[in-house]
Protein backbone atom coordinates (compact mmCIF):
# COMPACT_ATOMS: atom_id res chain seq x y z
CA UNK A 1 0.00 0.00 0.00
CA UNK A 2 1.36 3.20 -0.66
CA UNK A 3 1.89 5.64 1.97
CA UNK A 4 -0.36 8.35 -0.53
CA UNK A 5 -3.60 5.87 -0.19
CA UNK A 6 -6.38 7.61 0.90
CA UNK A 7 -8.95 6.76 3.05
CA UNK A 8 -12.69 6.72 2.19
CA UNK A 9 -13.20 10.07 4.15
CA UNK A 10 -10.46 11.25 2.04
CA UNK A 11 -7.69 11.80 4.96
CA UNK A 12 -4.16 10.40 4.17
CA UNK A 13 -3.77 6.40 5.44
CA UNK A 14 -0.89 6.35 8.05
CA UNK A 15 0.36 10.14 8.72
CA UNK A 16 3.00 9.27 10.92
CA UNK A 17 4.42 6.33 8.41
CA UNK A 18 4.34 8.68 5.81
CA UNK A 19 6.55 11.21 7.35
CA UNK A 20 8.75 8.89 8.48
CA UNK A 21 9.45 7.43 5.04
CA UNK A 22 9.72 10.95 3.20
CA UNK A 23 12.27 12.03 6.02
CA UNK A 24 14.25 8.95 5.13
CA UNK A 25 13.83 9.11 1.17
CA UNK A 26 14.70 13.26 1.72
CA UNK A 27 17.49 12.23 3.50
CA UNK A 28 18.92 9.64 1.27
CA UNK A 29 17.77 12.44 -1.72
CA UNK A 30 20.51 14.58 -0.26
CA UNK A 31 23.46 11.98 0.60
CA UNK A 32 23.23 11.46 -3.10
CA UNK A 33 23.65 14.68 -3.68
CA UNK A 34 26.24 15.43 -1.59
CA UNK A 35 28.33 12.28 -2.76
CA UNK A 36 27.62 13.20 -6.33
CA UNK A 37 25.36 10.16 -7.23
CA UNK A 38 22.27 10.09 -9.86
CA UNK A 39 19.49 7.60 -9.42
CA UNK A 40 21.39 5.43 -12.02
CA UNK A 41 24.71 5.47 -10.19
CA UNK A 42 22.75 4.34 -6.95
CA UNK A 43 20.79 1.72 -9.49
CA UNK A 44 24.42 0.49 -10.63
CA UNK A 45 25.54 0.16 -6.53
CA UNK A 46 22.55 -1.84 -5.49
CA UNK A 47 22.33 -4.58 -8.80
CA UNK A 48 18.19 -2.76 -9.20
CA UNK A 49 17.02 -1.33 -12.08
CA UNK A 50 16.72 2.76 -11.88
CA UNK A 51 12.97 2.11 -11.39
CA UNK A 52 13.40 0.55 -8.52
CA UNK A 53 15.73 3.44 -6.89
CA UNK A 54 13.01 5.82 -8.08
CA UNK A 55 10.13 3.95 -6.12
CA UNK A 56 12.33 4.01 -3.46
CA UNK A 57 13.04 7.50 -3.65
CA UNK A 58 9.32 8.46 -4.31
CA UNK A 59 8.62 8.32 -0.64
CA UNK A 60 5.53 6.35 -1.82
CA UNK A 61 6.59 2.99 -0.79
CA UNK A 62 6.59 1.57 2.49
CA UNK A 63 10.33 0.68 2.87
CA UNK A 64 11.51 -1.81 4.69
CA UNK A 65 14.49 -1.88 7.13
CA UNK A 66 16.01 -4.37 4.27
CA UNK A 67 15.68 -1.72 1.77
CA UNK A 68 16.96 1.08 3.83
CA UNK A 69 19.92 -1.01 4.85
CA UNK A 70 20.64 -2.59 1.21
CA UNK A 71 20.64 1.29 -0.12
CA UNK A 72 23.15 2.71 3.09
CA UNK A 73 25.21 -0.90 2.12
CA UNK A 74 25.73 0.41 -1.24
CA UNK A 75 26.62 3.56 -0.32
CA UNK A 76 28.88 2.77 2.51
CA UNK A 77 26.62 4.32 4.66
CA UNK A 78 24.49 3.29 8.11
CA UNK A 79 20.96 4.07 9.11
CA UNK A 80 20.28 5.10 12.41
CA UNK A 81 16.93 4.87 14.10
CA UNK A 82 15.95 6.31 17.45
CA UNK A 83 13.14 6.34 19.16
CA UNK A 84 12.40 10.04 21.16
CA UNK A 85 9.85 12.26 22.72
CA UNK A 86 8.30 14.44 19.73
CA UNK A 87 9.37 18.18 20.26
CA UNK A 88 8.36 20.35 23.00
CA UNK A 89 6.58 16.81 24.44
CA UNK A 90 7.95 16.60 27.90
CA UNK A 91 9.62 13.13 28.78
CA UNK A 92 7.73 10.73 30.81
CA UNK A 93 10.58 9.37 32.90
CA UNK A 94 11.27 5.62 32.54
CA UNK A 95 11.02 3.26 35.62
CA UNK A 96 14.76 2.81 37.20
CA UNK A 97 16.11 -0.24 36.99
CA UNK A 98 16.27 -3.23 39.40
CA UNK A 99 19.13 -3.56 41.59
CA UNK A 100 21.61 -6.17 40.81
CA UNK A 101 20.89 -9.38 42.79
CA UNK A 102 24.13 -9.73 44.96
CA UNK A 103 26.26 -13.05 43.32
CA UNK A 104 27.96 -14.84 45.73
CA UNK A 105 30.67 -17.59 44.59
CA UNK A 106 32.51 -20.19 46.61
CA UNK A 107 31.62 -22.95 49.21
CA UNK A 108 27.84 -21.59 51.47
CA UNK A 109 28.34 -20.35 54.74
CA UNK A 110 27.42 -23.19 57.53
CA UNK A 111 26.55 -21.53 60.72
CA UNK A 112 27.97 -24.26 63.97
Amino acid sequence: MSWRTRTADDRTADPAGGKLARQATASLAGLLAERGLSRKDLADRMGVSPGRVSQILSGGENLTLKSLAAVADSLGARVEISFSEPSGTPATPSPSPAAPLPVTTGAPHRDS
